[in-house]
């Protein structure tokens, strides 16, 4: 079966719709931390920063490897015409999302405080409860949302991630303003402060309950309406031959288990950065500023950090269920051809990305957050990179979870994390500091990019080309930041931050094109492939650069 040019771009185009909403969604997401940080203050976030970490481990327990397990069984299913096993399939993994999704609900009410304390934080075991019911929520809609993607389409995703965004940010806000006042009436009751910060996180938790119900239903709509335009096909499909459901539920199991064990291993980094920081703390006798540091750390750089990086994980959910079906058809070449496509795609955006934050730290910090910002900027200066070797790591994960090897992000993963640790004891005992949680997350990506590659090598025979996706956008990056490092020196005191960070992404984008067309990290082809491409193109030969 030949893969036709319109595939190929679809491919790209797909992973830019669902790219395009991720970012979008941690725009919103960065846009809730401002006014979170006015109202609970960087305490309250440290309180949020613990919850939310406890919550997204049995998020990913429940239900972080559904859509992309739902998407990979679902996309070799109709590959092969198999509608009946690929309805079958939907509705076992939507079975086990409900059960997995209800077991954490119930661990995170019955058992919060435990985990709270576990985490030395149990002032955050409030916040960690109201985020329960979403556990349940969101495992459902992983299904829906692995479902859609399994048939070709990211924009019921992509729509359903942005309308969750905005309804977080407004449950959050509202949330967390009513609770810190009622939390500051509680405190002064018990005579204790921190009830204000407490309560105040426990408000800002609403949001994501309240913005995963709104996506649910959103999906659930758009549900309902394919299900009625593909009527005839089922009903033409039900005397088909298909898997039984024991068969399907262990595929899907053997599917979830190696992605569930890779996620875990590798986002259970952070709760255990900031559960063996907090220790290391509490044994200095520094018990007073940890909560403020895990909520700079958390709320401040990790957010900022995580915004680029949802062009990876856009990528990711893109790529999985394309390679898989180019497996199922022995397409190697394309396998091959697609690997390529969206390691450059993705290194196109990941590498001005950490340059553009490291160069304008602060400013940017300076825009969104108040009080004192320097210790969030030396850690972004520091940590920036980490979008590179995080973008990366993320990418590859998927390459091979798509080509079917399951196992190896897990063990790959595995081995960075016990060096992860290792390096963070032994930094935090040297009193490096927060900024030990930098350098140990920068150097546990780097470990599974390294070891992910030698992995896609030897088992794709893939060699991956280096100077059109890593050199040409490196040097044109470091000519952005130059011309944006001068312009924030000399704009940042005589017009502001606000209008210093506007005018250096908008002039850090324009020079780093210009940059990679004079350099010929872009032809007339790549730019055809891209989204907004075409215009891109028709300005460059305007201005004779093409």
């Amino acid at each position: 079966m030949k893969t036709t040019k319109k595939s190929k771009s679809n491919f790209i185009m797909q992973g830019s719709i669902l790219a395009a909403a991720g970012i979008i969604s941690r725009i919103i997401g960065l846009a809730r931390r401002f006014p979170m940080e006015h109202i609970i203050g960087d305490k309250g976030n440290g309180y949020y920063g613990v919850a939310y970490e406890i919550y997204s481990i049995m998020l990913i327990i429940s239900c972080y490897s559904l859509p992309l397990a739902v998407s990979k069984v679902v996309s070799a299913k109709m590959s092969r015409r198999q509608y009946k096993s690929a309805e079958r399939a939907f509705q076992c993994a939507m079975m086990f999302a409900v059960a997995a999704g209800g077991i954490t609900f119930f661990v995170c009410e019955v058992f919060g405080d435990a985990l709270a304390t576990v985490m030395h934080e149990p002032m955050s075991a409030l916040a960690l409860k109201v985020l329960g019911p979403a556990l349940l929520i969101v495992s459902v809609m992983g299904v829906l949302r692995g479902y859609f993607q399994g048939l070709g389409t990211m924009v019921p995703t992509a729509v359903s991630q942005i309308l969750e965004q905005i309804f977080v940010l407004i449950g959050s806000i509202v949330g967390a303003s009513v609770l810190f006042d009622y939390g500051g009436k509680v405190g002064v009751l018990h005579h204790n402060e921190d009830f204000a910060p407490a309560y105040g996180a426990a408000g800002a938790s609403i949001g994501p309950v309240i913005g995963s119900a709104i996506g649910l239903i959103f999906l659930l709509l758009i549900f309902s309406v394919y299900r009625k335009g593909t009527k005839a096909q089922r009903i033409k499909s039900a005397g088909q031959k298909a898997d039984s459901y024991g068969q399907i539920f262990r595929l899907i199991l053997l599917t979830i288990l190696p992605v569930l064990l890779s996620t875990t291993v590798y986002n259970i980094s952070n709760v255990l950065d900031i559960n063996i920081y907090n220790s290391v703390m509490v044994q200095k006798g520094l018990s007073d500023v940890k909560a403020y540091n895990v909520g700079v750390y958390s709320g401040k750089y990790r957010v900022l950090v995580n915004v680029p990086i949802a062009l990876a994980n856009a990528m990711c959910s893109s790529i999985v269920p394309v390679l898989t079906g180019l497996m199922q058809r022995e397409e190697y070449a394309q396998a091959k051809d697609r690997i390529s496509q969206a390691m450059r795609f993705t290194m196109l955006v990941a590498i001005p990305s950490a340059v553009g934050l490291t160069v304008l730290a602060r400013p940017i910090i300076s825009t969104l957050y108040r009080g004192e910002v320097d210790m969030a900027v030396n850690m972004l200066h520091i940590g920036s990179i980490s979008v590179v070797f995080y973008t990366m790591s993320t990418l590859t994960n998927g390459v091979l979870q798509g080509i079917n090897k399951m196992k190896i992000p897990v063990r790959n993963a595995a081995i960075a994390l016990v060096i992860h640790i290792a390096f963070l004891y032994f930094a935090l005992q040297l009193d490096v500091g927060i900024n030990a949680l930098v350098y140990a997350n920068i150097l546990f990506a780097v470990i599974v990019c390294v070891l992910n590659a030698f992995a896609i090598r030897k088992y794709l025979r893939y060699k991956q080309e280096y100077v059109k996706t890593f050199a040409v956008p490196a040097i044109a990056a470091v000519i952005m930041g130059v011309v944006i490092g001068v312009l924030s020196l000399l704009l940042s005191k005589s017009v502001g931050n606000l209008i210093t960070v506007l005018l250096g992404i908008i002039i850090g984008v324009v020079v780093y094109f210009v940059a990679m067309i004079v350099l010929k990290g872009v032809n007339e082809h790549d730019l055809r492939k891209m989204p907004g491409g075409r215009t891109v193109l028709t300005i460059a030969k305007r201005l004779r650069l093409m």
